[in-house]
């Protein structure tokens, strides 16, 4: 009788402890979501154009490559600013260009991309609105960002 109390006091705690592990694993996710920084889409540029033009919203572009030290530096550090990153999740729509692949060549020449990295903010229709070159830290970059779109 006492095997079975325990048992049954066993089978119960696991019950409760698995009814836990969706709201641990909502959390977790919400707290990755948070660390994230600045989100950048994997669509290609003409997508990107279609959805800042339907959502009303400038791009923010950061044109780079993969030897690029400043340009990881910025992925590992000014990416990762939370106050940046939230600016730039809400008043943006964010990518990022490989100028050395695919769509990223013509890009760059369309853009006269001299040095890296090179962060563009662009309007709805694609058009450049202003451009800086060279390592920026977050509070930098939300400068930049809010000089030009005049939000807070």
């Amino acid at each position: 009788m006492k095997q079975i109390k325990i048992n049954t006091y066993v089978v119960c705690l696991g019950f409760f402890l698995l009814s836990l592990l969706p709201s641990w694993s909502l959390k977790a996710q919400q707290r990755s979501s948070e660390n994230t920084g600045i989100i950048f889409s994997n669509q290609s540029f003409k997508k990107m154009l279609v959805i800042a033009r339907a959502s009303h919203k400038n791009i923010f572009v950061d044109a780079y490559a993969i030897w690029c030290a400043p340009c990881k530096q910025l992925q590992k550090t000014t990416f990762k600013d939370a106050k940046a990153a939230a600016y730039f999740n809400k008043n943006f729509i964010n990518i990022r260009i490989d100028v050395e692949k695919g769509e990223g060549i013509d890009l760059a020449k369309k853009w006269q991309v001299e040095g890296l990295p090179t962060l563009l903010i662009l309007d709805e229709k694609g058009e450049i609105i202003a451009d800086h070159t060279g390592y920026v830290d977050g509070t930098g970059l939300l400068e930049f960002a809010k000089e030009v779109t005049g939000k807070e």
